[in-house]
């Protein structure tokens, strides 16, 4: 497994969400695609400890990469949330950007990207920087297909391991 992952932004939203309180998952409006226990798998795949779940921080979260375009895009959907939990979530989101390591994407690269007018910046900007060693975990089939076509190893697509919790 990589020491290294990416994340999308739908992703981002769940692993913050998810380190604020679990009960929340159920309750934001972007995240009625997931449950609880495709939380408990991310953090599974980016190696957080089992032990380690149950104490609140985003220290925890695991060898997550960060790119400026997922994390203004996440930070956007977070926003819908109502208070008092918007403040709640971005706190957590204030405490994983400063502990987390941020990869720099130009957007003049990212719009350079073969996927960008397809799939948009924050797209684009994923879709440059992942790689075997560093992949992107996604629920975004069109970002999965484009990546995995350029390297097998540089995607994931997360919708496949829900399929294991659900199958």
């Amino acid at each position: 497994m990589p020491r290294e992952w990416l994340i999308d932004a739908n992703l981002l939203v769940l692993l913050i969400v998810g380190l604020t309180d679990e009960n929340l998952i159920a309750k934001h409006a972007r995240l009625k695609r997931f449950r609880t226990v495709d939380y408990y798998r991310l953090l599974e795949v980016v190696g957080v400890p089992h032990a380690a779940r149950a104490r609140d921080g985003a220290e925890e979260a695991g060898m997550i990469l960060l790119t400026t375009h997922a994390l203004t895009e996440a930070s956007n959907l977070l926003g819908q949330h109502k208070e008092p939990e918007r403040s709640r979530l971005f706190g957590t989101l204030r405490r994983l950007v400063e502990q987390r390591e941020e990869v720099e994407v130009s957007s003049k690269l990212a719009v350079r990207s073969p996927v960008f007018t397809r799939l948009g910046l924050t797209d684009g900007a994923l879709f440059e920087v992942a790689s075997a060693s560093r992949p992107l975990l996604t629920v975004d089939l069109g970002l999965y297909l484009a990546i995995a076509g350029r390297d097998d190893r540089a995607a994931i697509n997360f919708t496949h391991l829900q399929a294991l919790d659900r199958g």
